[in-house]
């Protein structure tokens, strides 16, 4: 097969700083204007400045690890050509009512495939790819991050058993059970049992011992909630197991993710002391036109962005008991509580700590891979978000964070997923996100 030359944008790189060795067996192409753009962006103290510093690094390395110069060309071990092009198609620029950074990356594009190059220009931004188009070349998203969103919204596996098999479950405890459609259960994987006679049963497949296993004994309210549905109770289950220390939830607006995994954390750190505190976080990233820079400290700043941890602790404090603000004053005054901008959990590291990361589909893999990492011995990492609701320009279902997270640790012992699907939050929040 011939080799291509595969045009690389700015936020491709932005996005994966090592994206430019994804391409074995091709020519990579960086247009001079991505240098520019990187050097704009390198000193910037967020996840971009650290990806932009990262990237020009990886090219400053580049004759160590190959053969060449990056004026010709840098031949690495996996067989791609890396290359910076400092030439464009000057003589189309007067189409552009005004050369932007990435009008000048295409025309870098336009320039090698007339000169008889099999061109593929690569952009996670939508509008570039569709201008390239228009200037006849091949786009295509960068894809290396890119994972099935069919495994985020898989719903509980539902089994149809004899009441007396089921009656075993209740009795023994665990239950061997062989699907009829000659697949697999994945390992913490949750399934509901029906029988006849109304008979049903909920239970969790552990792979150490190859069979489905009850679940584990529930106090009767946790932080004065119970779960309202068959998801929710899974999830409660799979919230307090500790021999499972990564847990993803996922589902639309209103059914619970971050309450039940606030409850649970508040039980495994305040009531069990199974946890030396909890650790609760979200991306700061803005819902439709941001309001610009807040005022105050940086207590001030975080409370406007932690506003809904701070609706779900009201709430649970309410829950049953008869002093709901004394209650939250004694948890946010008690040390065992933090709740921090992701920007500062880089190089920390978080032993026998419950770590909760809220709407986290508006991460990248990279940052929740960074943080994941920081997770010390005996610590619990939850992720609750909703891939249908993303506000980083360039994350899309199958790119996020959170579903790449899903879908590499799908068959790993150590982590469990569950998807809820009915809204709890209120007749109307459970409508519109049926209808809407």
């Amino acid at each position: 097969m011939a080799a291509k030359s595969f045009v690389i944008d700015t936020n491709v790189v932005l996005h994966d700083p090592e994206a430019i060795l994804k391409f074995p067996g091709h020519n990579v192409v960086i247009p001079v204007n991505v240098l520019n753009e990187l050097d704009s962006k390198k000193k910037s103290h967020d996840e971009l400045g650290r990806n932009a510093r990262g990237a020009i690094r990886l090219l400053d390395s580049l004759k160590s690890r190959g053969t060449g110069d990056l004026h010709r060309g840098v031949r690495i071990d996996n067989g791609s050509l890396i290359r910076i092009q400092l030439e464009m198609k000057t003589e189309m620029a007067h189409r552009f009512f005004s050369l932007t950074p990435d009008d000048r990356i295409i025309l870098a594009a336009v320039y090698l495939r007339e000169r008889g190059e099999d061109v593929v220009f690569v952009s996670k931004d939508f509008a570039a790819r569709v201008k390239a188009e228009a200037m006849g070349l091949v786009t295509e998203d960068y894809r290396n991050f890119k994972a099935p969103i069919e495994q985020v919204f898989r719903s509980i596996r539902q089994i149809t058993l004899p009441k007396a098999e089921i009656d075993t479950l209740f009795k023994d405890g665990q239950l061997t059970i062989e699907l009829e459609d000659g697949s697999s259960f994945y390992p913490n994987e949750y399934c509901y049992l029906v029988g006849p006679e109304r008979t049903s049963a909920l239970g969790i497949y552990n792979a150490k011992s190859g069979k489905v296993e009850s679940l584990l004994p529930r106090p009767k309210d946790i932080w004065g909630i119970q779960p309202l549905n068959i998801q929710q109770a899974c999830a409660i289950d799979l919230l307090l197991r500790e021999e499972i220390p990564l847990v993803t939830l996922v589902g639309p607006a209103g059914t619970g993710k971050t309450l039940v995994a606030l409850a649970c954390g508040l039980r495994k750190v305040f009531d069990e002391a199974s946890y030396s505190r909890m650790f609760v976080s979200r991306p700061i990233m803005p819902f439709g036109k941001d309001i610009g820079f807040l005022p105050g400290s940086k207590e001030e700043k975080l409370y406007n962005w932690m506003q809904p941890i701070h609706d779900n602790l009201e709430f649970l404090c309410e829950s049953g008991r008869s002093e709901p603000t004394d209650t939250l004053r004694w948890i946010l005054e008690s040390n065992k509580l933090e709740m921090e901008a992701l920007t500062y959990i880089r190089g920390r590291t978080l032993p026998k700590v419950y770590i909760i990361i809220d709407e986290a589909q508006n991460l990248t893999p990279h940052e929740l891979k960074t943080i994941i990492s920081r997770a010390g011995a005996n610590t619990k990492v939850v992720l609750t978000g909703d891939p249908t609701q993303i506000d980083n320009p360039y994350l899309d279902m199958e790119s996020n964070g959170l579903t790449y997270i899903v879908s590499r640790f799908l068959t790993d012992a150590l982590h469990g997923h569950i998807y809820l699907e009915k809204t709890e939050r209120s007749q109307l929040a459970a409508r519109a996100a049926e209808i809407l």
